[in-house]
């Protein structure tokens, strides 16, 4: 038996990139999962069992579903990816396609240039870096530059995590939104220092730390924000759902139960599905069908109702032992 090594191990000590992330199947976004966590990937298969190392950076793109992004849908469910998996991720950022003719035009004459064998442009411009001096420049700084918190910048890190925590605080709801949590920490202290070997430095600054929180910021602002509130909710990154939507689900179920209350009695008799949904709809023109079988379905599983038979013959029975 001859064990292969695939990318991530392959790429042990750089970064891997990979395109199409959203085609990914099931079984290789579960080797994702430990790499991204652990560093390592485990191989138990054909009599082997090993544990190969994958210190790997990642870089990945996504396509949305239908090649379209819909701004009104959080981001796992845009581009079909499990918020556990998009959650490890230090920055997420959206790359929308906005209709602006300058920047159309220099796209259009870049690209144009890159096909005109003796264009003046291509012609008379000069590398800005040469690529031997920057390949030489990535080596030394991984190699030899290991930069060092310092207690000013541990005191603005622990700041910076206590800041974009209290941003969750929203006086219009009693339910307080998650806006950080320690892998942005985390996220935070990685990219502090691979801003400070970046300058080859031997020693993380306050200054190194700014920069990694405007980017975090950044991030969590584009693809993190509730279309629905206009407000910063991690909620939709690390759940798929945001708080206004937990709410709603919430306040649903309490409706559902409250509307058996009235049909059922105290004896807590069955009512039909059809007639307890229609009842709903009357008070609630834009509940679809879908969210209120969500709803029953979680009341169910949570013992605050039973649901009676199958099909259009189902009925719904207030449970003795409710919340």
């Amino acid at each position: 038996m001859v064990l292969e090594s695939g990318a991530l191990v392959l790429s042990d000590g750089g970064t891997c990139c990979i395109d199409e992330f959203d085609k990914m199947n099931e079984a290789t976004r579960s080797v994702l999962h430990e790499v991204m966590e652990q560093q390592t990937v485990s191989i138990a298969k054909a009599g082997i069992i090993t544990t190969l190392n994958a210190r790997t950076s990642i870089l990945a793109s996504a396509n949305p579903i239908g090649s379209r992004y819909n701004p009104k849908l959080p981001v796992p469910q845009n581009i079909d990816l499990p918020p556990t998996l998009l959650s490890r991720f230090d920055l997420v950022y959206l790359v929308l396609d906005h209709v602006d003719e300058t920047e159309d035009r220099r796209l259009a004459k870049h690209l144009v240039n890159m096909y005109l064998e003796d264009s003046p442009e291509n012609a008379n411009s000069e590398e800005v870096l040469p690529i031997e001096f920057l390949t030489a420049y990535i080596t030394y700084a991984k190699t030899q530059i290991q930069p060092a918190l310092t207690p000013a910048a541990g005191t603005a890190l622990a700041d910076a995590y206590v800041a974009m925590r209290q941003l969750g605080d929203d006086i219009r709801s009693s339910e307080r939104r998650i806006t950080a949590t320690t892998r942005q920490l985390e996220s935070m202290i990685r990219l502090s220092e691979a801003h400070a070997r970046m300058r080859l430095s031997p020693e993380v600054t306050v200054a190194d730390v700014e920069e990694a929180v405007r980017l975090i910021r950044s991030a969590i602002k584009q693809a993190a924000t509730d279309a629905r509130t206009g407000l910063i909710d991690m909620g939709l990154l690390t759940e798929g759902t945001s708080a206004s939507e937990r709410r709603l689900r919430d306040d649903l179920k309490k409706a559902v139960l409250a509307r058996l209350e009235d049909r059922g009695g105290v004896n807590h008799a069955p009512v039909r599905w059809t007639d307890l949904y229609r009842d709903m709809t009357e008070n609630s023109v834009q509940l679809e069908h879908q969210q209120f079988s969500d709803a029953v379905r979680s009341l169910e599983a949570e013992g605050a109702v039973n649901v009676l038979g199958e099909g259009p013959r189902r009925s719904i029975r207030r449970a003795a032992l409710g919340m």
